[in-house]
């Protein structure tokens, strides 16, 4: 019987340990599968990420289809024995120039072209000229020469990029100042034929320059310029809904569609948050834009710094935008009865103002002078006018007839009937406050977009000039003399 229950012990555990590893099999099975899935899921989701990138801006896939062709055609010089013969082993400088310089824009392009011409052909000829010095000095002061050398030019090259003009302009080539001169400098101790080594790295480095400026200018150009264009006058539409969208929001709010509107007016509303950080932005493409040639309808001195003053005061602006809408989305909040009392004039306000903008955003994207902007202007100020003298004309915070003994109202009952009031109206004429705000810095838009205008010679708008003599043949002569009146009162505005 002892035996019988060690044999049926010991079966016992073999059935346990086989069950055992099969059960940790399938488990090792399952866990390498869920793995394999999740991988798979991940790669889906980047490939199509990446599609939707390619597919929302072509320019992107462009973009990289130029830089494979440059690539491509410098490769020729390592490929081809003629062309390797005449650069030598520094062929590879072209490919690594190739690299470094191409870049998403033209003018990105063109001003780091510019810079590694200039900082590798200055370092050479400076670097050749030490080497020369020092070698005459002889072999022990040679490398003490070279040392003071290199430690004098790279701590100024280094200075010279804290320099505001310089770091905007200069940088890179600054930068590659530095490098060229510190390899040619310390590799003219070892190399005997230095003056060759720099003739041919220049010889490459210009042959890769070069060839990224053709190909970069040549294939769908995409320029800096039109960029910065594009982004202020959509900034100024961004600006125009929020402005609108915000003030209609809180003066329209209505429980029963509050849910409904409630993502379509929050897509309005955060545009602009987009022209509060657009700064860096406009600054990059701004100093880029300065190094194209002329292209499509902007000339070769094309004003781009007007560009950055118009984008400030469109932040000077937002910014008022922003306290509107904190203001709006506050605690406190003033009753209906009380919003119903500037709710129109608000509108009115608001919508003259997005009206105007857009019309200088129409300006700007057709770069023609608007007939339209200095009536939008005169409407504007009417309804600022109107809001002001609103708020002048609004009725005391305590009504001195509601009680009807006055006279023996103590000082405390007198200070909370006056902090009750000021809670309630408090809120309207903030907003209103701001919304008067916001018009005198609508205003330092409009200004900043007539100097570009008048700059960049804008050409009157052809429908306005048709418009102009269909008019004149279904009213009376006199009209001239009435536009006359309203240009001079503009004038004295």
């Amino acid at each position: 019987m002892a035996q019988n229950k060690e044999v049926v012990k010991r079966v016992e555990w073999r059935i346990n340990n086989v069950g055992d590893g099969s059960s940790e099999i399938s488990g090792h099975g399952c866990y390498m599968w869920e793995m394999t899935t999740r991988l798979a899921m991940k790669l889906y989701i980047f490939v199509k990420k990446a599609w939707e990138i390619g597919v929302n801006d072509p320019r992107k896939f462009i973009h990289c289809l130029k830089v494979g062709i440059a690539l491509t055609a410098v490769s020729l010089f390592y490929y081809m024995k003629p062309l390797y013969d005449g650069v030598g082993g520094n062929a590879m400088w072209a490919v690594m120039t190739v690299v470094v310089v191409f870049e998403h824009t033209a003018g990105a392009t063109i001003y780091k072209t510019i810079n590694r011409i200039c900082g590798t052909s200055l370092a050479g000829f400076l670097a050749f000229g030490v080497h020369w010095v020092a070698s005459k000095a002889g072999d022990e002061f040679e490398p003490v020469i070279v040392g003071v050398s290199i430690f004098l030019l790279a701590s100024a090259a280094t200075f010279s990029r804290f320099i505001p003009t310089i770091k905007a302009r200069f940088d890179y080539g600054a930068m590659i100042f530095i490098l060229t001169f510190s390899v040619i400098s310390i590799s003219g101790y070892r190399i005997e034929k230095l003056m060759d080594m720099a003739q041919q790295r220049i010889s490459t480095i210009l042959i890769g320059t070069c060839l990224c400026i053709i190909v970069s200018l040549t294939i769908c150009p995409i320029w800096a310029g039109q960029e910065l264009h594009v982004l202020v006058t959509g900034n100024l539409d961004k600006l125009a809904n929020s402005l609108q969208g915000c003030v209609a929001q809180y003066f329209n709010h209505s429980e029963s569609s509050a849910e409904v509107n409630n993502e379509e007016s929050n897509k309005k509303l955060i545009g602009y948050k987009c022209v509060l950080s657009s700064k860096a932005t406009e600054d990059v493409m701004a100093n880029l834009a300065r190094w194209e040639p002329a292209h499509g309808r902007f000339n070769f001195r094309h004003p781009w710094k007007q560009y950055l003053k118009i984008a400030a005061s469109m932040r000077s602006c937002a910014s008022c935008i922003d306290a509107l809408i904190g203001c709006i989305n506050s605690e406190n909040k003033a009753p209906d009865h009380i919003k119903k009392n500037m709710s129109n004039i608000s509108l009115k306000v608001g919508a003259n103002c997005a009206s105007l903008i857009r019309e200088l955003a129409i300006t700007m994207k057709n770069m023609t002078k608007s007939s339209k902007v200095d009536i939008l202007v005169m409407e504007m100020n009417n309804s600022a006018q109107e809001l002001q003298d609103l708020l002048k004309s609004y009725p005391s915070l305590v009504n001195p007839s509601s009680s009807p003994n006055n006279a023996q109202d103590t000082e405390t009952e007198v200070a909370s009937k006056i902090e009750i009031s000021l809670m309630e109206i408090i809120q309207v004429v903030t907003i209103a406050s701001l919304l008067i705000e916001i018009v005198a810095r609508v205003k330092c838009i409009g200004k900043c977009v007539e100097e570009l205008s008048d700059l960049a010679k804008f050409q009157p708008a052809m429908c306005d000039k048709s418009k102009h003599h269909t008019v004149d043949n279904k009213i009376n002569p006199d009209q001239d003399k009435d536009e006359e009146a309203i240009n001079n009162k503009l004038q004295i505005v």
